[in-house]
């Protein structure tokens, strides 16, 4: 057992597998860490498959995309972590820093309804969320099992490796995928992603947790699919 610090002072303890995996690998003269190099690709990988394949044909698409999601950036990376040894807590799923975790996102709501209720009603922001027939238990249950599922993805698995390897600004590198994973979203609302990639990164980061996180993201979505269906 081993107990390491990432982030604001959050200490994490690491569980190694009986299986002693090298802390670097040498490709040809390239070392590389190999905890950290092996969750990159693997988030990567799952990124790409995800992108070119529908692994799981629901009849609704949206409930086919979140609970696709849900396997894909959920399981996937939890099983990859768990065939490497690796404590889940030390990637984000627990309960962390609650009071400053609840606290941040109250506030980000407060600052965020407004302009997202403004945003609603641009043609683009309509056009992309607009649903012909409303069904909000529908909307939170899926926003639920994609969003919590992305979060642990991009700012549990992945940044909190890369922070780990490089430092806080593992926070921005993670934001980076999250960003263009976003494109043909409505162009202001893909732009602003990296910075609030960055914003969710630090709220993970500050509270070693990416339920806050997770929470913030299914109100934001699920206000903007409200305000441009009603």
């Amino acid at each position: 057992m081993q107990t390491e610090r990432i982030g604001s002072g959050i200490s994490i303890r690491m569980l190694r597998t009986s299986w002693s995996l090298p802390a670097t690998v040498d490709l040809g003269g390239l070392v590389l860490p190999a905890r950290e190099s092996i969750v990159i690709v693997a988030a990567s990988l799952i990124l790409l498959l995800e992108w070119y394949h529908a692994f799981v044909p629901l009849g609704d698409a949206a409930m086919s995309a979140a609970v696709e999601r849900a396997l894909l950036y959920g399981l996937v990376p939890l099983g990859v972590l768990l065939l490497l040894g690796e404590r889940p807590s030390a990637y984000g799923l627990r309960i962390g820093a609650w009071r400053i975790g609840l606290v941040a996102c109250v506030a980000a709501a407060l600052v965020v309804t407004p302009v997202i209720l403004i945003a609603s009603g641009w043609t683009d922001v309509r056009a992309y969320y607009h649903l012909d027939t409303l069904n909000i238990g529908l909307v939170v249950a899926g926003g639920t099992l994609e969003l919590s599922a992305a979060e642990f993805l991009y700012r549990g698995f992945l940044m909190m490796a890369l922070i780990r390897w490089c430092g806080p600004i593992g926070v921005v590198l993670a934001a980076v995928p999250f960003a263009f994973m976003h494109l043909g979203k409505p162009e202001l609302e893909t732009l602003s992603t990296m910075f609030g990639g960055i914003g969710f990164g630090w709220l993970a980061w500050r509270t070693g947790s990416v339920l806050y996180g997770a929470a913030l993201h299914v109100y934001i979505l699920t206000l903007v699919i409200v305000a441009t269906s009603i």
